[in-house]
């Protein structure tokens, strides 16, 4: 029997932040600030960013690797389809990561926002496929991990 050239894998990371769930939200459904902690960041030049944020939107981003990175100057481009959401509680999406053409992976993230008193609670599950020759699940969770951390920075005062 051949074993397989597919990798399946789910993670759920947890995050608390002193704000209300509608301010978290925010920072998912304004454009301008999901690119800026989404988007934008050392190592790669954002090429394109495009949201339609709704049930039956669609998100594009497209960025090249930087000098610094295995493959520089690599365009990669995730293809996002927002499913379900309740403004302020939850986003269910599914999203495809393509590296030059080679496709890297598909995955289906839930992204739910509960009240904890003075703070909310971020509850981000992610079910992935990855193909053979892709970054992989320990790499996409270390890069969630960073990406919710700068979540906090842009969050409104």
């Amino acid at each position: 029997m051949n074993k397989s050239s597919l990798v399946h894998d789910t993670f759920v990371i947890e995050r608390s932040y002193p704000k209300t769930p509608a301010q978290v939200f925010r920072a998912f459904s304004d454009p301008d600030l999901k690119r800026r902690w989404f988007a934008e960041g050392e190592g790669h030049e954002v090429v394109s960013f495009d949201m339609d944020f709704r049930i039956g939107g669609a998100e594009r981003l497209v960025y090249r690797l930087g000098p610094a990175t295995p493959f520089p100057g690599t365009a990669i481009t995730s293809d996002t389809l927002i499913h379900d959401l309740v403004p302020n509680e939850r986003i269910v999406a599914s999203s495809t990561m393509v590296l030059a053409e080679r496709r890297m992976s598909c995955s289906l993230m839930t992204t739910e926002l509960l009240a904890t008193g003075e703070a909310t609670l971020l509850i981000c599950t992610h079910q992935a496929v990855y193909y053979q020759g892709s970054d992989g699940p320990q790499l996409r969770q270390a890069g969630w991990r960073a990406l919710l951390g700068r979540i906090a920075a842009q969050l409104p005062q």
